[in-house]
């Protein structure tokens, strides 16, 4: 997909700019080459014509000048063309002029001498407007004809416009030569670079079948460039798989050295005499709910930020369904859930976090309980923590019963707080619930139900099933 961060994008868009900022000063450089090339053929040609004129013209036994030039073009031929030669004589000799039949009896201006001087080949050439609004350039020089000393000007106009114009036919065509190669180029690079950038969308793909649980390592073949990045993600996975393990025997090892003691402990208060018995009986059951909290949340620390971690939220919510209706034959208890959801957390935590949650709500409700998961519609979820945009699922259970009112819901939150000494449990299920949910970095909210009871809503982490 490209974007403003594709790097697909990034790469075709730098290769368009240079290779159209590329052709753009190629067609100037050409341009420019050519219209030095064309002016100085242009220059050339008048030069030439200048000469053949001279050659062809000499002084007749009536002392006036003769001649016929024969220049092989017809403008200089037909009027108004802007191609001319000119005769004229200079100080004592009074012949009459010559021109070609093309100026007519029109005349061009001469620049004086200061303004264009001659050149080291008695040359010069300058450009003026004749008298049919053609722009010309005239090349100039005098010529002594005999051995009297008797001396002409000699001039050959050519029409600039026709130069012009063969240099616009020839920019066009160059343009038009370099567009075609220009988007030619482009259609060609975009196929090279989407082709050559293949092996990183693959690796993208690979990457998305882990976050999906559907591989534990990138597979595939890849290029030399693209398999030392291949190689370093796969020993980043496998570190994390280490880590994941080793935390999970340290928290499993902790476990099982402090559940003997304070097993030991509790038997013991029990069978104290009850004024004392029953306060160690309290503590030995406080202290074994923290050991156990903490020792969850270590563990839920140790493996939150694994890519292996997912759980796959419509088999684990029917089934803890299935367990509360034989459970409790008497409730309703109704399932609504998107199919494919899948959660960045553990099994057995998503478990005791909803798990709570449908006791609660069956113990206080009085006759249905509803039960729904859904994709949040914010994907940061409002003030969840910072960090790179996420996706969420929000699973939510409602209940028929009684409900808690608003001062009340605060207190629901603490730990070992409870509101009705008649029910049995410890008031310790929401305060876990709340905790499971913030060391995922979700969120975990009690209000009113619009069906009269409670509402507990959890938001949870997910990955899309659409990764690839």
């Amino acid at each position: 997909m490209l974007g403003p961060r594709s790097l697909t994008a990034r790469v075709l868009l730098l290769a368009t700019l240079w290779s159209g900022l590329a052709l753009v000063v190629i067609a100037l450089v050409i341009s420019a080459l050519y219209r030095q090339s064309a002016e100085r053929a242009f220059t050339d040609l008048l030069r030439a014509q200048l000469y053949n004129v001279i050659n062809s013209v000499s002084i007749g036994e009536d002392n006036n000048l003769v001649g016929n030039p024969q220049l092989g073009d017809l403008r200089y031929s037909q009027p108004e063309t802007g191609w001319y030669w000119i005769i004229e004589p200079l100080g004592t000799f009074a012949a009459a002029p010559l021109s070609s039949p093309s100026l007519g009896v029109s005349k061009i201006a001469v620049p004086t001498i200061l303004a264009v001087p001659f050149n080291n080949r008695y040359e010069r050439f300058y450009p003026v407007v004749d008298a049919f609004g053609n722009n010309v350039l005239v090349a100039e020089t005098e010529v002594v004809l005999d051995s009297e000393g008797r001396a002409a000007r000699f001039r050959v106009a050519g029409n600039l416009d026709a130069m012009e114009e063969d240099i616009r036919v020839f920019d066009r065509s160059l343009y038009i030569a370099l567009a075609v190669f220009g988007l030619g180029s482009l259609v060609v690079n975009g196929a090279a670079i989407l082709f050559g950038l293949r092996p990183l969308d693959r690796a993208r793909r690979a990457l998305g079948k882990i976050r999906r649980g559907e591989a534990e390592r990138l597979e595939g073949e890849f290029p030399r460039e693209v398999l030392p990045l291949v190689n370093e993600i796969n020993a980043l996975i496998e570190s994390n798989r280490r880590i994941v393990d080793r935390a999970r025997m340290q928290v499993g090892n902790l476990a099982h050295s402090l559940k003997t003691p304070l097993a030991v402990l509790l038997n013991e208060a029990r069978s104290l005499d009850p004024s004392h018995g029953e306060l160690i009986e309290s503590q030995a059951e406080a202290m074994q709910a923290q050991v156990q909290s903490y020792l969850n949340r270590a563990r839920i620390a140790a493996q939150r930020e694994s890519v292996l971690v997912r759980t796959e939220a419509e088999p684990v919510l029917e089934r803890l369904v299935r367990v509360m209706r034989r459970l409790n034959p008497d409730k309703e208890f109704s399932l609504s859930i998107d199919a494919g959801a899948v959660l960045a957390m553990e099994q057995q935590d998503f478990e005791e976090t909803v798990g709570n949650l449908l006791e609660n709500a069956a113990r206080f409700c009085r006759t249905r309980v509803w039960i729904s998961a859904t994709a949040a519609a914010d994907a940061r979820a409002g003030d969840v923590a910072d960090g790179p945009r996420r996706t969420w699922l929000e699973v939510s259970v409602e209940d028929d019963g009684p409900g808690l009112a608003p001062e009340q819901i605060g207190e629901a939150m603490k730990r070992g707080r409870r509101f009705d000494e008649s029910r049995p449990g410890a008031g310790l299920g929401l305060s876990i619930v709340r905790e499971i949910a913030g060391e995922y970095q979700g969120r975990f909210e009690l209000e009113r139900s619009r069906r009269g009871g409670l509402r507990a809503t959890l938001l949870l982490p997910s990955v899309t099933k659409d990764v690839a």
